[in-house]
């Protein structure tokens, strides 16, 4: 074998020794990757509970939101009368 040939199996053999370290990063990585969606899964689930929480709640505030609109007529009206009545006594005094 000349040296050549031997320099040259030599820098193969380092080439394939970084190949097999970043093949063992690339594992590693990909077994992050694979926690990583394991997480996102379990808090995909908790956000659709909150959501399946929240519909109701949503519900609640369109009823609530109905009942202010007489109290809304309501108010104004009063304001109305207050306005009316102040009004009415700068001329009676």
């Amino acid at each position: 074998m000349s040296a050549n040939t031997i320099a040259l199996f030599a820098d193969t053999i380092a080439l394939f020794a970084n190949t097999l370290a970043l093949f063992a990063d690339t594992m590693a990585l990909f077994a992050d990757a694979l926690a990583l969606f394991a997480d996102a899964l379990a808090l995909f689930a908790d956000a659709l509970a909150l959501f399946a929480d929240t519909m109701p709640l949503f519900a609640n505030a369109l009823a609530l939101f109905a009942d202010t609109m007489p109290l809304q007529g309501i108010a104004k009206l009063n304001l109305l009368r207050i306005n009316e009545m102040l009004y009415l006594a700068d001329y009676v005094v």
